[in-house]
């Protein structure tokens, strides 16, 4: 049974890189497939599959994105150095420099494990903050290994995504650590890199196991009414696809619920009222154009009046990781709130697969690695973590600049700035540059004097009030939340 499990694998990746490689790539990869069965021969994962299986699925993930060739080799191959007897000269010499710099990597990684009393950052007991800090060290070194090649996050994010598949065969204690493992860390990395489909699948998958009662609850408290809405939803689908078809906009209608571990922590901001979650399933329209995306808007507006301040331009104003996208919400027939959600093929791909959306070859059959800007937010961190020296500001850099929820600030000018939830003016400024920060000496927010302690909102306009005798001060301390402003106030005030 085993066999056949493995062979299907091969089989689907063979026939999935065959839609995109030529000839020469695919007998690397094809290569590549037996090397990896013939160094896993005889082993077997927990589940009862042969352990090969595993390598190819992570593979076949990454191929479906069209990742370049390397990546593939470096999936099938990432567990080789840590489970047998190969070496990375062996590697080297059959398949090349660059996948072996992707295995090296890989495997280090493969060293961060996260204590499941380890979440969130704050709950380390004193006995346990010294390996605690090597656990972070590790952490800055994945991320630092991250910003130098995002393949190999890629690779690492697949490989979590097909282990969560098989965690109802690890023991209890081992299957709550990796799930939260995969919520608290690597979910929130996929989200940071703009992929909302392997973010949602890592929550997903790891949710019943890390929180759960809190899964079988909010299972129980939305299953009959996604049933009701869905039913609701069909009609509502079917007009507007007549209206679009009677001003001759082609489009792809569907609706989908949203995600369980998505509508928990949503439920958690509105006292688990269910009532209050418009998009507990939203109706995502596909179109040809932008032209048509503003016109969809308009029909729709024209049918259905909408709620104000719902309205969201990411099309005109995306967020940092590349989302496109316009929301908006109506009262639709019988008084029904829903939230449709308008925008390209493109950008449809973008927001499922973010920066690996970049990958997808052209008809050269050759990809591009990500552009300097599209990976800015990380090239800022590791710059940041470079200068910090105590293992606590460290953790409280992981906490506050990675994982935590973020929000979205316009300059005067409307260019759109990526903070951590909590940011003040303070942090706004030093996000633009030092030398606006250290000569802060005020801040309008949405035209209005505000203090500089004052806590940013979603889709604020900020403007930074500078002069030449400004400097920073000592109590900016107790209220700036990035480790980008702490750090460069207390440079300034030694």
């Amino acid at each position: 049974m085993e066999n056949i499990s493995s062979n299907k694998a091969k089989l689907h990746l063979v026939n999935v890189c065959k839609q995109y490689l030529g000839p020469n790539d695919l007998e690397k990869v094809e290569k590549a497939i037996k090397f990896s069965e013939n160094a896993h021969k005889g082993i077997f994962r927990k589940s009862g599959e042969e352990f090969v299986t595993h390598p190819i699925q992570t593979a076949i993930r990454l191929a479906e994105l069209h990742l370049d060739v390397p990546s593939i080799i470096a999936a099938l191959l990432h567990d080789v150095l840590e489970d047998t007897q190969i070496t990375g000269q062996e590697i080297k010499k059959l398949f090349g420099s660059d996948v072996l710099n992707l295995v090296e990597s890989l495997t280090k990684l493969s060293k961060v494990r996260i204590k499941k009393s380890w979440f969130p950052f704050s709950r380390a007991t004193t006995h346990e903050v010294p390996e605690f800090e090597r656990q972070v060290e590790t952490l800055r070194k994945m991320l630092v290994a991250m910003s130098k090649d995002v393949r190999v996050m890629l690779i690492k994010l697949s490989d979590k995504i097909h282990n969560l598949k098989t965690l109802k065969h690890l023991p209890e204690e081992k299957r709550e650590r990796i799930a939260k493992e995969a919520i608290e860390i690597y979910a929130p990395i996929a989200g940071r890199l703009g992929m909302g489909n392997w973010r949602g699948i890592l929550e997903d998958s790891a949710f019943p196991f890390a929180q759960p009662d809190d899964y079988k609850e909010v299972k129980a408290l939305a299953i009959l009414k996604i049933q009701d809405r869905e039913v609701y939803l069909k009609k509502i689908t079917q007009k507007v696809s007549r209206i679009l078809k009677e001003n001759n906009i082609k489009c792809e209608i569907d609706f989908r619920a949203k995600r369980w571990y998505s509508l928990f922590k949503k439920l958690q901001k509105y006292d688990n009222d269910i009532s209050k979650i418009y998009d507990l399933i939203a109706v995502r329209i596909i179109v040809n154009s932008i032209e048509d995306c503003y016109t969809t808007l308009g029909l729709i507006h024209g049918f259905w009046r909408p709620l104000i301040g719902r309205i969201k331009d990411y099309i005109a104003l995306p967020k940092p990781n590349g989302y496109k996208s316009i929301h908006t919400t109506v009262f639709c027939d019988n008084g029904q709130i829903v939230e449709f959600q308008i925008r390209t093929k493109e950008m449809d791909y973008q927001a499922e697969f973010g920066i690996a959306s970049h990958w997808i070859y052209s008809e050269k059959k050759s990809s591009r690695l990500p552009q300097k800007d599209e990976l800015k937010w990380l090239n800022e961190f590791n710059k940041i973590q470079k200068n910090i020296k105590s293992p606590a500001d460290l953790i409280k850099s992981f906490e506050m600049d990675f994982f935590k929820d973020r929000i979205f600030v316009f300059t005067p000018l409307g260019d759109v700035k990526d903070l951590p939830l909590g940011s003040t003016p303070v942090d706004f400024a030093y996000y633009i540059h030092t030398d606006v920060g250290n000569k802060c000496a005020g801040a309008k927010i949405n035209g209005k004097i505000a203090q500089l302690s004052t806590k940013l909102q979603n889709g604020d306009i900020v403007e930074i009030l500078k002069k030449k005798s400004a400097k920073p001060r000592h109590d900016w301390l107790n209220f700036v939340t990035t480790e980008m402003a702490r750090s460069n106030i207390k440079r300034y005030l030694k």
